[in-house]
């Protein structure tokens, strides 16, 4: 079993307070993301559980071991970091094998996992090569490799694709997700990108200044947010949220009826059509291809972006129109931004 759990853990240098008594469980076999804005916590999580990083307070287990007091070298894991961390003065094949080399496991042994990764990863004819002489693709996945000869359950990831290009990062997302799956690895992974955890996940946790702001899959956090902050962190282009006063929007005679303290509704469940219950008036508005995104100004002071299809026409700056949604799509925070979950 490679699950993987923290219970009550902290972290505290001096007066300042990296996590507060953070409570998570990794299932075996799952890729979990450790998502959030800079300095919410998340690399933080990930060194506590790879032992680079002793907590303040709690426990972490790893397959059903308490590893707290142990060791990265002891706790069965293996990592990628960020800056692939390759020896410049290395071949491929021996920077795949550096980690087996130290632990003087044979030579037999570290030449069979060597060529089992290198040709699950496509670095066959690679392995001769130095790292100069690679694309960042390619030095990826001799990081990755390094990690795979380890044999390790559980694989630990810090931003690693964050060096990569756009189209590069997309290839290989999938291709991190289908070895995961292939290798029934518990991948514990940390990004800042939404898109790589939405698209990758089975567990997403959202980290929020030290603290689980929510945990779960993908379409949960999407669907429904147990903050304000999560429904604007997660979703492209973000949730809309409007304060609301007395059930009105605020700064305006719009009267929604809601009992609320904010009115969030997604950009892509809202239309336009003459029958809109919300008068807004467009501000401008951004082609993106298949999609046509517009701001919109609601009352003196609030505005929303509408996602539309991007074939149709674009109305013109200053343009008045009218809003309209179905009950279904609207989520309700309240004064604290906690979801009101009686709604809808």
């Amino acid at each position: 079993m490679s699950a993987i759990e923290l219970i009550g853990v902290a972290k505290s240098w001096g007066d300042t307070t990296a996590l507060h008594a953070v409570d998570l469980r990794i299932d075996p076999a799952t890729f979990c993301v450790l998502l959030g804005p800079s300095g919410c916590g998340k690399s933080t999580t990930l060194r506590i559980i790879a032992g680079l990083e002793l907590a303040s307070a709690g426990s972490v287990h790893i397959g059903g071991r308490d590893v707290s007091a142990l060791p990265p070298s002891q706790r069965g894991i293996a990592m990628v970091f960020q800056n692939y961390a390759l020896f410049p003065h290395l071949t491929v094949a021996q920077n795949i094998t550096f980690g087996l080399s130290v632990r003087h496991l044979p030579k037999a042994e570290q030449q069979q996992r060597l060529a089992q990764a290198a040709e699950l990863l496509g670095l066959t004819a690679l392995l001769q090569r130095r790292p100069a002489q690679l694309s960042g693709g390619q030095q990826q996945r001799v990081a990755l490799g390094r990690a795979l000869v380890a044999q390790a359950k559980v694989c630990l990831m810090d931003e690693p694709l964050s060096n990569l290009d756009a189209q590069l990062r997309q290839e290989m997302r999938h291709e991190l997700r289908e070895l995961q799956q292939q290798l029934g690895l518990t991948v514990v992974y940390v990004t800042h990108d939404q898109t790589e955890a939405m698209s990758m996940a089975d567990q997403v946790v959202l980290l929020h200044q030290g603290r689980i702001e929510q945990a779960g899959p993908a379409r949960a956090l999407y669907a429904q947010p147990a903050t304000t902050f999560a429904a604007r962190f997660i979703g492209t282009p973000p949730m809309n949220l409007l304060a609301l006063e007395g059930g009105r929007i605020a700064a305006s005679d719009i009267d929604t009826g809601l009992a609320a303290a904010t009115l969030g509704v997604r950009p892509e469940a809202l239309r336009l059509t003459p029958e809109g219950a919300l008068p807004a008036t467009v501000q401008g508005s951004e082609y993106l291809g298949a999609d046509l995104v517009l701001r919109c100004a609601v009352g003196q002071r609030q505005s929303l972006l509408v996602r539309l299809d991007g074939r149709g026409n674009t109305p013109a700056p200053g343009s008045a129109v009218r809003l309209g949604w179905a009950a279904k799509d609207l989520h309700l925070f309240d004064a604290q931004g906690r979801r009101i979950p009686s709604f809808p």
